[in-house]
């Protein structure tokens, strides 16, 4: 049989503490445990060499017979006993005989064939927590303004899963439980879903707050008058106080973004006003601002 370091397998030298032992068996295990690794057959050599390892070295009574007889420190009882006897007969002056045919020295070869390799070996379980899954889902901006329900497959499982209004992009959310299995026993990993949001209107949000602009004519912006503006659920009429100017922002309160998980609450639209100038003048309406400029000019001397 061939000999096997447990001290080297689990990277330890022969002076290592009982918690030094339970560390690197821990994190050795973790690494090379088969429902972490699966499909890898040296993974799995691996693991059953630590677990190899750990049953004997965490174990005071087997550590201390394995360091005295390594390889067949299984049967260091039979091996004392049958050494014992040998000196016994020795002293005797007979000739070297033991009731299992005559062995001396090592006793490797013999242990082999009357106890065979195999042994039966007990595998210490240590439970493992799951892996966590990770997921994106990709929604547009007029998706998240309500709240909705959606179902998602993951690892072959459906998740019913309500999306509330208001969640922001890149924002991430975790699903306890609906990770990869645990392993012996441990508690299953957790899901983590990150929404990508597009931006998919003509409104810039930050957070709960939705900015926009909206055009006036010059009329309506030097006379004022009612503009119709574009709120993300539909139009509002605005009064337009005379002489506004373009760049003027006005405060729509309540008219912005859904807050996340606060139902009906609501953020603020800013809407900014841009003055359009008109174009392709007639000969008439130019020769109007042309007066108007003329009175505008007289009445500031």
């Amino acid at each position: 049989m061939e000999f096997i370091d447990y001290y080297k397998v689990l990277g330890l030298p022969k002076t290592a503490s009982n918690k030094e032992i339970k560390a690197a068996y821990r994190k050795l295990a973790r690494k090379h445990h088969p429902d972490l690794n699966p499909n890898n057959k040296e993974a799995e050599k691996k693991f059953k060499a630590i677990n190899e390892a750990n049953e004997v070295l965490s174990d005071p009574e087997k550590r201390k017979k394995y360091d005295e007889f390594g390889k067949d420190w299984k049967h260091a009882d039979e091996f004392k006993k049958a050494r014992q006897q040998q000196n016994q007969e020795a002293q005797f002056g007979r000739e070297t005989y033991s009731d299992f045919g005559g062995f001396s020295g090592d006793f490797s070869d013999f242990f082999e064939s009357m106890f065979g390799g195999g042994g039966g070996r007990r595998t210490r379980q240590t439970k493992f927590r799951g892996q966590d899954f990770k997921a994106e889902l990709q929604l547009k901006l007029t998706d998240v303004y309500k709240s909705q329900k959606q179902t998602l497959t993951i690892n072959g499982k459906n998740i019913r899963l309500t999306i509330p209004a208001g969640i922001e992009n890149g924002q991430t959310i975790k699903i306890n439980g609906y990770g990869s299995p645990g392993v012996n026993g441990g508690p299953n990993g957790d899901l983590y879903i990150t929404f990508s949001i597009k931006n998919d209107t003509k409104f810039k949000r930050e957070g709960s707050s939705l900015y926009t602009t909206a055009e006036l004519d010059l009329y309506t912006a030097l006379l004022g008058g009612e503009a119709l503006i574009n709120t993300f659920d539909g139009k509002v009429k605005l009064k337009v106080a005379p002489g506004t100017q373009s760049g003027t922002k006005v405060k729509l309160k309540g008219k912005g973004f859904p807050v996340y998980k606060k139902e009906k609450e609501f953020g603020d639209l800013f809407v900014t006003y841009q003055v359009k100038l008109p174009t392709n003048l007639s000969e008439k309406e130019k020769e109007l601002l042309k007066q108007l400029k003329k009175i505008r000019e007289n009445g500031l001397r």
